[in-house]
């Protein structure tokens, strides 16, 4: 059945079906993907993205994205800098940070590709919407970790599976961008993995902490 791209273990079981595609659950991290089989090439991706228009002066995107972003600028110095990863073509949240004289580079690999903002490192990184559609989630985590300053908060917004009675009428999975889908516990194991500390924030904000090194 192929290696859980998260944990890379080969423990991932049938979970669901629906008429487009099938999903796999790590017993092991709790992950649940579909196989590559599934996903879509880089083209036909971006022409959905494309359609995506998320735009700074939307107030509906604004407060969407408001459940993430002010529990963190509750948190966060003046003088962080902080990268929003995977930010589209609309990028908001750098818009919305500079109101409050909090400076945020965008990168996104369609959109900004700025490879250079990879070889730093931020006090605060957001990515809202983003890691369901990344393949290579342990690569992703990977490099978030690299990003991030010790202490760093690392701010995740996506909606999260809850069970398979629930993922069964899902709209999210509808999205074929969307392959992979994390849970509570998936989350958990992501904190355990790479010692950083989790908070639950909503039902679809996590925020985790980077330990400072002693």
């Amino acid at each position: 059945m192929g290696i859980c791209p998260l944990c890379q273990q080969s423990t991932l079981t049938a979970f669901h079906q629906d008429q487009v595609r099938a999903y796999r659950r790590c017993e092991h991290c709790c992950l649940v993907s579909v196989a590559a089989s599934f996903q879509l090439n880089l083209a036909d991706e971006k022409a959905i993205y494309d359609l995506h228009q998320n735009d700074p002066s939307d107030h509906h995107y604004r407060q969407f994205l408001s459940r993430a972003i002010s529990p963190l600028f509750e948190r966060i110095e003046r003088y962080a800098e902080g990268l929003d990863f995977g930010c589209g073509p609309g990028p908001t949240i750098s818009v919305m940070a500079a109101e409050s004289g909090i400076r945020v580079d965008n990168y996104d690999l369609y959109y900004f590709n700025a490879p250079e903002l990879l070889r730093r490192q931020y006090d605060f990184i957001t990515m809202t919407e983003v890691i369901e559609h990344v393949a290579d989630a342990l690569g992703l985590l990977q490099t978030l970790d690299s990003l991030l300053k010790p202490g760093a908060i690392l701010v995740v917004m996506t909606k999260r599976v809850i069970s398979e009675t629930a993922f069964s009428t899902w709209h999210y999975k509808r999205d074929l961008t969307h392959i992979n889908f994390y849970s509570t516990e998936t989350f958990e194991w992501i904190a355990a993995k790479f010692n950083w500390t989790l908070e639950v924030m909503s039902e679809d904000v996590v925020f985790f902490t980077k330990h400072m090194h002693h």
